[in-house]
């Protein structure tokens, strides 16, 4: 999945709210850039919200859970009232993927590039100090097209108002960001969760504890106040589930109601628990039901390769191996940089005793993914059975060459023992939306980013989320349809550029791709779209042309992990005499 997150931009979420409206931030990012919305309410929406944590400027440090717990409460608020936001695990994969820490204090152009890059309309930050009891939280808005910094909003009250205080906040925000908006205070009260301040308080404690037993209390307790509130339920699943400890991870799953922004997480790791269970024919039932809502209430024909690979370790597990091979091959298209799918379909073929079938798949496997030895291993062991002697010897010695002597890991597979390939199966553990575009309310409802923002800007918006829609279903003519449809309202719109780019480079077509991430480039200068170009040069053997683009894309970004990488494999690789 490593080269897909190059390419695609989303974040993701995870998932939104009901099941959410899945937003992606452009290429790079990861697992959980998320955006959450409400779930069906016909509020106006004023655009896709980006939030960081506010800033701390009193003298109080046993308050600073504060600054956090104001970006939590902020995105869930926002949220209810129906508005579009990036949740804070997308917010911190955007910052990682720049290599920027968790606790770093950001300059407004650093938000800004980030906002940019995640297609967010609005940036929201702020500070808070509190003295004499009291405490007093400043919110700004930075508007992403055209730049613009929104008037300041700020509340004063006690320390124990904080959740009437902040939510009077939010409104007064959403007003500056749209005069017409259109809820009072009263209503916009009634959409917002009643919450505790001490469940909240421990909630965010829970979030912050670097210890897991220090976070399993602070969230049971949170979980014990406000026992009708989801949050704390899912953050404990997810803690149990990545201990790997499903009995406890399950109970904690099932409080998430369907509406709630975690749901298909949840349900994907209850189906990945199953499958660790031993209970494969219960994961079948939560894959097949988490397929079915996102056809039903979301995308039409979309699919997920990481739920289509995890349905189909689900079939191969009750022998029903004909149907396990259909999903692995749809989740192998739909992401054609990822080694695991055509891996699995390799052990599959090997279970029905097809090698010559086995090895093309491993063979696959191989060229997305040279440098993973398992692959390597399996596709030798499979040349071997079918009889192919030179070709096996040719793939040991091109192992020593990349691998090193001893490279290769020594296989324990017995053919004949069904256990041995549920052994080597390749689960899924995350689900990475991002590249899906999910929409709760359709796309007519998407249009309005904010009056300032202009109606042919809010065109482009429509069409690019619609063609992400139709690129993350695998529809590349529909998608590049509607991407030059965004083109035609916005001919300035970088992004659109940068989708067409992916369509280009799915087709092969490099020169195309390379253009259009140029023009791309020429609208908003971005680390993340240098480094593309820097894989289709790359692919193109033109290994200057690449390096260029690497060192301007870390000028930009200097902690930036993908570009680094890049040039410094780009450095150790062999000269190709390409270049120009």
């Amino acid at each position: 999945m490593k080269q897909r997150r190059q390419w695609l931009r989303k974040k993701s979420p995870v998932v939104l709210a009901g099941l959410f409206f899945f937003c992606m931030p452009p290429a790079g990012a990861r697992a959980h850039a998320t955006l959450s919305q409400a779930s069906s309410r016909p509020v106006p929406q004023e655009g896709i919200f980006l939030v960081f944590p506010f800033e701390n400027t009193g003298a109080k440090p046993s308050l600073d859970w504060i600054g956090e717990g104001l970006e939590e409460l902020t995105i869930e608020r926002l949220s209810a009232a129906g508005q579009q936001v990036f949740s804070h695990a997308g917010r911190l994969i955007e910052m990682d993927h720049y290599g920027l820490p968790s606790s770093a204090k950001l300059s407004r152009a650093t938000m800004l590039r980030i906002a940019q890059e995640m297609d967010a309309d609005f940036v929201v930050f702020g500070s808070f100090a509190s003295d004499d009891g009291d405490l007093t939280v400043n919110m700004r808005v930075l508007r992403v097209s055209p730049i613009a910094l929104l008037p300041e909003v700020s509340e004063r009250g006690p320390l124990s108002s904080f959740m009437d205080l902040h939510a009077k906040l939010v409104w007064r925000m959403l007003r500056t960001c749209g005069p017409s908006y259109p809820l009072n205070l009263a209503d916009f009260q009634k959409l917002q969760r009643p919450l505790s301040l001490g469940a909240f308080e421990q909630y965010i404690r829970g979030l912050l504890a670097n210890e897991d037993e220090t976070r399993l209390r602070d969230l049971k307790e949170a979980a014990r106040l406000e026992p009708e509130w989801p949050d704390p339920a899912f953050a404990l699943g997810d803690l149990y589930f990545q201990r790997n400890d499903c009995a406890s991870a399950l109970p904690w799953f099932a409080k998430i109601p369907p509406t709630h922004a975690r749901r298909v997480e949840a349900v994907f790791s209850v189906g990945v628990c199953r499958l660790r269970l031993g209970q494969p024919d219960k994961a079948e039932e939560a894959f097949t039901s988490l397929q079915e809502d996102i056809h039903r209430n979301l995308v039409s024909g979309a699919d997920l390769p990481e739920i289509l690979n995890n349905l189909a370790l689900a079939h191969a597990r009750q022998n029903n191996l004909e149907t396990a091979m259909t999903a692995l091959g749809r989740a192998r298209d739909l992401d054609p940089d990822e080694d695991d799918y055509p891996f699995n379909l390799g052990l599959l073929a090997l279970q029905q005793k097809s090698l010559a079938i086995a090895a093309t798949h491993f063979g696959e496997a191989v060229e997305r993914e040279p440098d993973n030895p398992e692959d390597r291993a399996f596709l030798i062991y499979a040349l071997d059975k079918f009889g192919k002697k030179k070709e096996a010897a040719a793939q040991r010695e091109a192992a020593v060459d990349l691998l090193g002597e001893k490279g290769l890991p020594l296989l324990k597979f017995d053919s004949k023992n069904a256990e041995a390939y549920t052994k080597y199966q390749r689960v899924k553990r995350e689900l990475d939306i991002t590249s899906l575009l999910l929409e709760l309310e359709g796309p007519q409802a998407l249009g309005n980013t904010g009056a300032d923002s202009g109606t042919l800007r809010d065109g482009a918006v429509t069409h690019i989320r619609r063609g992400r829609q139709e690129l993350g279903a695998g529809r590349l003519d529909l998608a590049e349809g509607e991407f030059r449809a965004a083109l035609a309202a916005d001919p300035h719109n970088a992004t659109a550029h940068r989708e067409l780019a992916e369509i280009d480079r799915r087709r092969g077509k490099l020169e195309e791709a390379a253009r259009e991430l140029q023009l791309s480039l020429a609208e908003r200068d971005s680390a993340s779209v240098r480094t593309m170009l820097a894989r289709i040069y790359i692919d193109q053997k033109k290994p200057e042309l690449a390096r260029a683009e690497l060192e301007k894309a870390i000028k930009l970004a200097p902690n930036y992990p993908e570009a680094k990488e890049l040039l410094e494999h780009l450095g150790k690789s062999k000269p190709t005499g390409g270049g120009q």
